[in-house]
């Protein structure tokens, strides 16, 4: 009896949260729902630290609710299950991230896309069904419907995992819906930073040519030597981006900062495709000629389902893809957040909660 009624309870939680717009965050005490019967609660190791973090902390989107723990890249072993979970047991290594529930009756759910559901609860800062605000990854322990909960395969590591939870998803789902996914292809992948550089992976793995496309030619010894890119075009260089003219079959662009699109349509072979999944707070520019005479389209993905995101962290596993990682303990994370807005990390931080929450609060 004393357990059922133990179930019942919420579990204390500790996080670091931001408190208001500054986006400055410290140290929280909050609840977590207690095991449903459909729940999985984990003890949370590592958690990677995403520019969206940055945006929802300082409110930038407008959306934020204070306080709000950040954190969808989440990391860690199940401690409990609830009596009617199928998929999972206590021990072993799960993730959770960028969604924790959707309607599960439209058009998108039916189609096992709960990532375009309309409804779809984000991980952290947006009501859930109880009426609660969810809180992310900056934390010690996370519930989750085990729907959404992801099971991490025992050779990929968990701190340099975290990351594809939501960078590798980013970018696996749409080379794979757009079929720039087929060996002997060439896509280019603009931008190289925590996406990018998970692209170009991802795509290597796929058996796909990978040219980068970056504003900084600093870059270019990283991406062919380290990252295994084929090539490097300096997109500010119009002799190389003109050489390249029509290519690419395909191109991923990752870069959420204002840029010009003409030059990047120009790149890709008749029939080509453009795939935005960086988000630039004002609308781009599109050119339309050059998409009419190449019959050339412009697409975007958003994350991706479940069933892909499991799909996608068992081929990093066969492939032994991990994002690069710098990992900070907690009490960094604010220097952390000031080093992001300046690109100052390669390629994405992971806060190390196992070791450094508890010390720190």
């Amino acid at each position: 009896m004393a357990k059922s009624l133990e179930v019942e309870h919420p579990k204390k939680a500790f996080g670091w949260a931001a408190k208001d717009t500054s986006g400055h965050l410290s140290p929280l005490q909050f609840s977590r729902r207690a095991t449903g019967e459909k729940d999985v609660t984990f003890k949370i190791l590592y958690c990677g630290i995403c520019h969206s973090d940055l945006h929802m902390a300082k409110n930038e989107w407008g959306m934020s609710t204070y306080p709000l723990v950040p954190g969808h890249e989440i990391v860690g072993v199940v401690t409990e299950v609830g009596s009617k979970v199928q998929k999972f047991k206590v021990g072993d290594k799960v993730g959770v991230g960028c969604m924790v529930g959707a309607c599960h009756s439209c058009d998108s759910c039916a189609n096992e896309l709960e990532n375009y559901c309309l409804d779809m609860i984000l991980t952290y800062g947006v009501k859930y069904f109880d009426g609660t605000i969810t809180q992310g990854g900056y934390s010690d322990i996370m519930v989750a419907d085990e729907h959404y909960v992801v099971r991490i395969p025992d050779n990929l590591p968990l701190d340099s995992g975290a990351p594809l939870l939501c960078a590798g998803i980013t970018v696996y789902s749409p080379l794979r819906y757009y079929g720039l996914d087929k060996p002997g292809m060439h896509v280019g992948v603009v931008g190289l930073g925590g996406l990018g550089h998970v692209a170009v992976k991802f795509a290597k793995a796929m058996g796909v040519k990978v040219t980068v496309i970056s504003t900084s030619l600093n870059k270019k010894k990283e991406a062919l030597e380290h990252l295994g890119a084929d090539s490097f075009l300096v997109s500010k260089d119009q002799d190389e981006m003109q050489a390249a003219q029509g290519t690419l079959d395909g191109i991923i662009d990752t870069v959420s900062a204002m840029h010009p699109l003409m030059p990047l349509i120009g790149l890709l072979k008749s029939q080509g495709k453009l795939v935005m999944v960086g988000a630039p707070e004002k609308p781009l520019e599109l050119p339309v000629f050059p998409l009419l005479t190449g019959r050339k389209l412009v697409g975007g993905s958003c994350i991706g389902s479940m069933k892909e995101t499991q799909e996608m962290i068992d081929f990093a596993a066969k492939h032994n893809i991990t994002a690069d990682i710098e990992v900070i303990p907690i009490d960094y994370v604010n220097t952390a957040m000031e080093r992001l807005m300046k690109a100052d990390v390669r390629y994405r931080f992971v806060i190390d909660i196992a070791n450094t929450l508890k010390s720190s609060l």
